[in-house]
């Protein structure tokens, strides 16, 4: 599994959350407390947003802890808006096109979690990416094809519906192909104005999430970053939410309802009829 934090709120330097914590995210790379990993090694990436529309990116495949870079970098950085993962592979090769967040246009994902059974679907999984977006498939994760079939399902239109749909056709899949986990998700997406953020498994062994409020924004992380628990809200299994500087709504996050519903069917099957 992963670890990752994401910010929305005033701007504000990324080494504040990213290094300067008790827990921060790099203490989690070398000690997560939370999880079945409690090594993220694979590698790392940030996705943050300026005065530009679209998102600036720098990923490495070394540990955290062991970047240099990072360090300068994150502490020379100030943003409203911006998400940090730190990886464990769940059995894709270590390379930076495996590294979150991905990105496409103004949006950004990155993704803690596993479909089972990646290795037998995962020529399905490539067919349900929009052959208009496949280029953009530079790596081999499952987290990468979620977002690419996302894009696919209407994510400018509704990101929280369109982020279900995807979930709920890929966990489709891995069900078929009978390896269990059949999905676990946990995720943070943006379009560089909005954040938001899904727990979700098919299971009862939905990968962690938390945020916390502050005066000047909202912390999303897999896990508190401090040991002050009761400022850290648990963002229930099911679950979607949405933020805007300090303002956050809750939503429900349901990919087998997706899966299931009429209108969903139908509009898959217009897809289809148009191609």
């Amino acid at each position: 599994m992963c670890r990752f934090l994401a910010w929305s709120g005033a701007p504000r330097y990324l080494d504040e959350l990213v290094l300067n914590q008790e827990q921060s995210l790099v203490a989690q790379s070398r000690n997560a407390l939370i999880g079945k990993t409690a090594i993220n090694a694979d590698g790392f990436g940030l996705a943050w947003y300026s005065d530009r529309n679209n998102p600036c990116f720098y990923k490495d495949t070394h540990p955290a802890w062991s970047d240099a870079n990072l360090k300068q970098l994150t502490h020379h950085t100030r943003s409203g808006l911006f998400l940090a993962h730190v990886r464990a592979s769940t059995g894709t090769a270590t390379s930076r096109n495996n590294c979150h967040p991905f990105g496409y246009g103004r949006w950004c994902f990155m993704h803690n979690g596993q479909a089972g059974g990646h290795d037998a679907i995962r020529q399905q999984l490539d067919g349900m990416i929009p052959a208009s977006l496949y280029g953009d498939r530079l790596g081999a994760t499952e987290s990468e094809a979620i977002f690419l079939i996302a894009l696919g399902e209407g994510l400018d239109q509704n990101p929280i519906a369109a982020m279900a749909r995807a979930v709920a056709r890929v966990e489709s899949l891995s069900r078929d192909s009978g390896a269990l986990p059949f999905m676990r998700f946990a995720a943070c997406w943006s379009d560089g104005e909005r954040l938001f953020a899904a727990r979700y498994a098919s299971d009862r062994h939905a990968p962690s999430l938390f945020y916390r409020k502050c005066k000047t924004g909202i912390i999303i992380s897999s896990e508190p970053l401090d040991a002050d628990n009761g400022e850290w809200i648990e963002i229930a299994a099911g679950t979607a939410i949405e933020t805007q500087g300090t303002v956050l709504t809750s939503h429900p996050f349901a990919p087998g309802v997706a899966a299931t519903s009429p209108q969903i069917r139908g509009q898959h099957d217009a897809a289809s009829s148009a191609a």
